[in-house]
């Protein structure tokens, strides 16, 4: 960044109000005089749907290292979320999780936790914290066309009105968090930039969502989870209940090519009674939807490798999925966000925008591996296959996978990566190898393991 952005009144404009967004606001604003947030469509009032938002029909949750991460920004914003219904589950003492290995024992020491709410409570307490700051302001109804500047330093954004006028909006420092639609590629090449490579991991999963009303207070419900195996022949397919606020549950049904979950109401409930285990199935005969089905497509992992560009003009930083989107069944969107905003608070001050991005790399590069890692050894993924150096490392995790079955070490490791707190490289380590080598200390679990009052549930005991 330019030096005379850190001096004396500056201004940003941040492109998008998404999460990614408003976290960014709240990664700058005290480093500068004023923030503008440039956004297409109207902001809600409250906890109600986004315009523009159509994955937040979809299971959305904060891993350990997003929620600390957010926390870091927006002090006692997890507590807001809390208190307005979200759900802190202590991983993995509550979730109920059948893995291509096996049942996920239920340890009772929780090491870390996720925070479940839908995406529209998650957006509005995100929101609410960041516009309440005098510094922050909001344009809605406004498109970003173009940047303003050359390949060396960007110091301003065009932007359409909704009536179709033009305006240049002048600045010290453009970030882009519009999100999966960014047109940050084409504004690059505009400027001159070239040689920008592309990934994109494809495994053709696609998502249906619904939203019931649990049959019982989901204070201290489990995650109930039952994952695809790509070993097996036929299409993948996995399912999850989140228990959100209001007593509701938060239900993802997925498919890959052949097997997809369709729109269909009727055909919702039959499709999680094909899934590996029919736990879930078993589970909604309970309750009752609330909602319609969604469904989406947009599940491809794609990321753009802007850390690797010889030139990155001064003044222009991208984050969250601008940079890189990941298959949402893993979770990691918002979290990655969040760690990207703190990298951007913390090194905003430290030097040029090109080293801000290549920092922004490293929770990327994290998710990457865990999202399209797994991703790539589907047989109907687009985008790339595995070379023999990531087929022996997929056959590694799952075998660490199959020790954590029955391993709390084994277990607390890989709960680290896919919490965000730790890098993949651990799990290589040479004291976890041997873990892995030494296999489960436990015998196998042949059932999911259950409370007595989730027994209960299941027994038919509290159907409404």
């Amino acid at each position: 960044m330019n030096e005379s952005s850190l001096r004396g009144p500056s201004h940003v404009v941040i492109v998008g109000g998404s999460i990614a967004g408003m976290l960014a606001a709240a990664a700058v604003k005290d480093h500068v005089r004023s923030i503008e947030i440039i956004e297409a469509h109207e902001l809600p009032d409250g906890p109600r749907p986004r315009a523009g938002v159509p994955q937040a029909a979809h299971t959305h949750v904060l891993q350990t290292g997003g929620a600390k991460a957010i926390e870091s920004l927006l002090p006692g914003t997890i507590d807001l979320l809390l208190a307005a219904g979200a759900l802190r589950i202590p991983v993995t003492t509550n979730m109920v999780i059948y893995s291509p290995e096996g049942w996920y024992r239920r340890w009772r020491h929780a090491t870390h936790y996720l925070i479940t709410a839908s995406r529209d409570l998650t957006d509005y307490i995100i929101r609410t914290q960041v516009l309440k700051d005098p510094r922050v302001g909001v344009r809605t109804h406004t498109k970003a066309i173009g940047l303003l500047g050359d390949r060396h330093t960007v110091k301003g954004v065009r932007v359409r009105s909704a009536d179709g006028s033009e305006t240049d909006l002048r600045a010290d420092l453009i970030i882009d968090a519009s999100g999966r639609a960014t047109r940050m590629p084409q504004w690059l090449a505009q400027l001159g930039i070239t040689g920008l490579t592309e990934q994109r991991i494809d495994s053709g999963l696609v998502y249906a969502s619904r939203i019931y009303r649990a049959p019982v207070p989901t204070r201290d419900w489990p995650i109930v989870g039952v994952q695809a195996d790509p070993r097996l022949p036929g299409p993948g397919k996995a399912g999850a209940i989140l228990p959100i606020e209001g007593d509701r549950w938060h239900v993802n049904l997925m498919g890959s090519p052949g097997g997809h979950p369709t729109r269909d109401e009727d055909a919702f409930e039959p499709f999680a009674r094909t899934l590996r285990h029919p736990l879930l199935a078993d589970l909604l005969t309970h309750a009752k939807p609330l909602t319609d089905v969604s469904v989406t497509h947009s599940t491809a992992n794609r990321r753009y490798h802007y850390e690797r560009l010889t030139h990155w003009p001064d003044g222009l930083v991208a984050l969250g999925d601008s940079t890189a989107a990941f298959n949402p069944v893993y979770g990691q969107g918002m979290s990655v966000a969040a760690q990207s905003a703190v990298i951007l608070r913390d090194r905003l001050s430290q030097g040029p925008s090109q080293q801000v991005q290549r920092a922004v790399a490293r929770p990327v590069n994290s998710a990457w591996s865990l999202a399209a890692g797994q991703d790539i050894h589907f047989p109907t993924t687009k985008g790339g296959s595995p070379n023999l150096a990531q087929r022996l490392l997929h056959r590694y995790v799952s075998r660490l996978s199959c020790t954590a079955t029955g391993s709390f070490r084994a277990a607390t490791a890989l709960t680290d990566v896919l919490a965000l707190q730790a890098p993949p490289t651990t799990l290589v380590h040479p004291s976890m190898v041997m873990t892995a080598l030494l296999g489960p200390l436990r015998p196998p679990l042949d059932r999911p393991q259950l409370t007595a009052s989730e027994r209960e549930l299941l027994s038919g005991s509290d159907k409404p």
